[in-house]
């Protein structure tokens, strides 16, 4: 006799939807914003902005993977790895989706307002590219630069809670950071490159065609090349560069787990990304710990 599997719980799909089980996506986001932290405090940045940072990462990165299951639903049904998310299966309606990535947001927003005013009106401008990126998938040819300007975002954020201001360094980190994003992210559009042709995603893996693995470590490379730069220029010491040069060798580690464009050594790449923006923090704490 047939038995059928059991209906998952309430929290079990509201978990499913913003990826508990899969933090990689909070720390891609969180590391970067954790060096501008250090960077913009010239050291520990104190317990109270380290909290927010850190979950209002957490919190916005789960209402992002809301609005996006929502946004792709219509999408995601065709693609094997994502048919079976909780909105593209009708698990969880979109109402509720919504409803509930929007109550991480507003708890996400109470944690700015405990900042001051220049951080509460650039979170504005996050939240606005947030929601815009999911819907340039079916107009842009390189969706993942605005994935890398949300992903970015808590740099200028960070810089504002410290300073009081958005300085040029800022923005110059946000540049450096997209390029990352744009490295790790056409990494993950390889993956699905073959589902996306069929049903008319525009991706970044698409645009470059061949000239994909070429574009993911020239993208490192301009990362790495920026944020060398600014070391340089803020006068950074040896555990800084020490980091970047760590992250580097990561980025040529990848080189040879998606050179031959296997979904599984794209997707590992993807996944194990995180680490390398986890060595260029390690760096930036360490360099500002031992002055």
């Amino acid at each position: 006799m047939a038995t059928t599997a059991p209906t998952p719980s309430r929290v079990s799909l509201y978990l499913d939807l913003i990826r508990w089980d899969r933090p990689a996506g909070t720390y891609l986001l969180l590391w970067p914003t954790l060096s501008a932290l250090w960077i913009a405090a010239q050291g520990f940045p104190g317990w109270h902005l380290l909290f927010v940072f850190a979950l209002g990462t957490l919190l916005m990165r789960s209402a992002g993977c809301a609005v996006n299951d929502v946004a792709d639903r219509d999408f995601d049904k065709h693609v094997k790895r994502t048919a079976q998310r909780p909105v593209t299966s009708g698990a969880l309606s979109v109402k509720a989706a919504l409803l509930f990535g929007a109550l991480l947001a507003l708890i996400a927003f109470g944690l700015v307002l405990t900042t001051n005013t220049v951080t509460i009106a650039w979170s504005f401008a996050a939240l606005a590219v947030s929601i815009f990126y999911p819907f340039t998938k079916r107009f842009f040819s390189m969706p993942q630069a605005v994935l890398g300007v949300a992903f970015s975002f808590g740099i200028p954020m960070a810089f504002a809670a410290v300073q009081g201001t958005v300085p040029p360094v800022a923005w110059a980190l946000l540049v450096g950071n997209l390029f990352w994003v744009l490295a790790y992210d056409t990494e993950y559009a390889m993956v699905d490159r073959d589902d996306d042709l069929k049903i008319g995603i525009r991706t970044s893996a698409i645009t470059l065609g061949r000239f994909d693995v070429l574009g993911v470590m020239l993208f490192y490379a301009a990362y790495v090349a920026i944020w060398a730069a600014i070391g340089v220029a803020l006068g950074l010491g040896v555990a800084y560069f020490t980091g970047l040069a760590v992250a580097a060798a990561i980025a040529g580690w990848h080189y040879t787990l998606i050179r031959t464009r296997t979904r599984e050594g794209c997707f590992k790449a993807f996944r194990l990304n995180h680490w390398l923006g986890f060595v260029v923090f390690a760096g930036v704490l360490v360099d500002f710990a031992v002055r």
